[in-house]
């Protein structure tokens, strides 16, 4: 069984749709006979993309569209809203997916801060916030999944705007998912997809070939279908290296910073190496 909401014909909006997992989900998708609408920064990769996304559509390119939007620019969003309502109407299922990971340091460059918060988070506040209205209305079955990470959760040391930016994509999704289950009338949920290792072009680091420990797009998309389909508001993804055992020791000892008042990031301060050693270790007891 899947989720009412991917029936043939209904409408997805993808964000980050040219590539990686806003692609794999809008090639998808576009297999379940719906409709969709691919958006990224415009260019040759997006086009290509839709061509793709066309080509195995049972409605080909008249159920296939390209808008190309700056998902960091709140007017753009709300110019995305009103294209597609205008030339599709009723959306049904909204995955804003656009993400990037230039590299960032606490006194680093601002513009590192600015780029990384305007598209991993302020497009999925906005997204959500300029959709969502009109998909409640409509009153039938509807989903918002928006893309966080691991690592807005666990927190490694090394990328902290890129931390802080998935962080409130988390924050942001549980409280968005309360807000719709309280509405009055509203078959609207949101969803958190946090991915594992996932083998990307944002992720792939020159990469020519998909590490062994990686999941492809396609493996994270499936995962997240499956998990939509049980009604799983967390949709968090294994992979090769990684089991999700290990990923619940590694957030319950984050979350136990806090409890137990040790130094904040505790899992690489060298006096809790150990200690955390042996946690990590009760997941294979």
């Amino acid at each position: 069984m899947s989720h009412p909401a991917f029936a043939p014909n209904n409408l997805a909006v993808v964000t980050g749709a040219a590539s990686g997992i806003g692609l794999a989900a809008a090639r998808h998708f576009a297999s379940l006979g719906m409709r969709v609408v691919l958006t990224d920064l415009a260019g040759e990769k997006l086009d290509k993309a839709a061509a793709e996304v066309a080509a195995i559509s049972p409605g080909r390119a008249q159920h296939i569209a390209a808008i190309p939007t700056d998902v960091s620019r709140p007017e753009e969003i709300e110019a995305l809203e009103r294209g597609v309502h205008q030339r599709f109407g009723e959306v049904h299922v909204l995955m804003n997916n656009a993400g990037v990971q230039p590299g960032s340091a606490i006194l680093g460059p601002l513009a590192a801060w600015e780029t990384t918060l305007g598209v991993n988070l302020w497009s999925v506040i906005n997204g959500s916030r300029v959709f969502a209205p009109r998909m409640i209305a409509h009153g039938k079955a509807a989903v918002i999944i928006n893309t966080g990470s691991k690592q807005g959760i666990t927190t490694p040391p090394g990328d902290p705007a890129y931390n802080v930016s998935k962080a409130g994509v988390k924050v942001f999704t549980e409280a968005l998912e309360h807000e719709l289950r309280n509405t009055a009338g509203s078959q609207v949920h949101a969803h958190l997809l946090i991915p594992g290792f996932v083998y990307t072009g944002m992720t792939g680091g020159g990469r020519t070939e998909k590490p062994a420990g990686a999941w492809t797009s396609e493996q994270t998309v499936e995962f997240m279908m499956e998990s939509l389909a049980r009604g799983d508001f967390y949709i968090l993804c294994p992979d090769n290296d990684v089991p999700r055992a290990t990923d619940e020791r590694r957030i319950l000892w984050a979350a136990g910073d806090i409890v137990e008042n040790r130094p904040p990031l505790s899992r690489w301060h060298p006096k809790y190496a150990e200690a955390f050693k042996a946690f990590l270790e009760q997941d294979r007891d």
